[in-house]
């Protein structure tokens, strides 16, 4: 079993930046892909960001590419993801989850172990 915990989220103004943080723990031999999705009310979850466990692979949804970085250093179960020039529309619930594999992937309904998420408010 997998657990992920989530940190970071927080009520900003638009234009700040916010890092939020993503810890895996428990059986982490088998975790291929570590994510974030965000949900914002009334709408479905969106794809954010991914990075392979090794941090060899990133991937980057389409509407934040160029504003969001994740990292992760090779061998340690946290993940980090800075969101620059924050904006309204950024407001959400940001989700993290592990995938376990057998192979990366940014296909998150493939991701099996789910954090509570956390909440980012983007004031204008």
């Amino acid at each position: 079993q997998v657990q992920v915990v989530e940190s970071g989220g927080g009520l900003v103004q638009a234009g700040a930046s916010l890092r939020l943080s993503c810890t895996a723990s428990g059986h982490t031999s088998n975790i291929y892909t570590l994510g974030w999705v965000r949900q914002a009310p009334g709408r479905e979850r969106e794809f954010v960001a991914a990075i392979s466990w090794s941090a060899t692979r990133r991937d980057y949804g389409d509407s934040v590419k160029g504003r969001i970085r994740i990292s992760k250093a090779d061998g340690d179960n946290t993940v980090y993801m800075q969101i620059n020039s924050l904006k309204p529309e950024d407001t959400a619930v940001y989700y993290c989850a592990a995938g376990a594999g057998p192979y990366y992937t940014v296909d998150y309904s493939d991701w099996e172990y789910w954090g509570q998420g956390t909440q980012v408010t983007v004031s204008s």
